[in-house]
Parts: C-alpha cells; sequence; structure tokens
C-alpha cells in the first residue's frame, strides 16, 4: 500500500543529516519545553492564560468571573501554569495574584498571536 508521507526511494543526504543531528538538543534537554506546551494543550489552561495575557496580573477570583468558571478550577489550572513555568502568584493579604511569566506570554504569543500587550478586542481573535 503506497502512503503519500513516505518516500519512495530511499535516499540519504549523509552530509547534511549528520549536520542536523549533531545541532538537535539531548532528548532530556527537550522534556522541560515539552511539559510547557503540554500546558498549554488544555483548553481550560489556555483560557486562563489567555485571560492573563489580557488582563495583566489578576486574583483567582477575577480570573474566574472573566473566564465564567469555578474558582477552584481557575485556581487549578493557575497552578498547573505556575508548575510549568508559565505563569507566577504572589499574595496579596488574603487574594492570590496571578501573572504570567516572560516564556508564558512568548509561548502563548507563539500559539495564538496573542502577547501582553493584547488589548482586549484583540484577544477574541485567535490567530
Amino acid at each position: 500500500m503506497e502512503r503519500a508521507d513516505d518516500c519512495d526511494l530511499l535516499c540519504l543526504d549523509l552530509p547534511h543529516a549528520e549536520q542536523v543531528r549533531a545541532a538537535l538538543p539531548a532528548p532530556e534537554a527537550l522534556d522541560g519545553v515539552a511539559a510547557r506546551a503540554k500546558a498549554l494543550s488544555d483548553p481550560t489552561r489556555l483560557r486562563v492564560a489567555t485571560a492573563l495575557a489580557t488582563g495583566g496580573a489578576m486574583c483567582g477570583c477575577d480570573l474566574a468571573w472573566v473566564t465564567g468558571l469555578a474558582t477552584n478550577l481557575v485556581s487549578h489550572h493557575a497552578r498547573a501554569l505556575r508548575a510549568a513555568g508559565l505563569a507566577s502568584s504572589r499574595r496579596d493579604g488574603k487574594l492570590v495574584m496571578y501573572r504570567l511569566t516572560p516564556t508564558g506570554t512568548a509561548l502563548l504569543e507563539a500559539l495564538t498571536g496573542i502577547g501582553a500587550d493584547a488589548a482586549p478586542e484583540r484577544a477574541g481573535a485567535l490567530r
């Protein structure tokens, strides 16, 4: 059976292939990158991250209202973003304030086109 994704002829440009292979990072070096990307693969987490990119630092209650999600669900996903290094948090009295890290902002912008300077009207139109 012929498959469109497979080469019909085995040919290898060995010098080029060796150069590319040598430039690749070790598989274990990509674990953190994969974990950060995986953190944004959840639609709810992506929604929370987008809200943070659009609104800047926000408490869990505001995030819950903005996203239309339960406070405990928002807190769970914000903690997951923090654990992946995509968000940070700080306690402000009885409130926990979340914000995207520069890494979180860059990854979200690469995925959606929405960065830290996103205007609220722009956040509704993903790439």
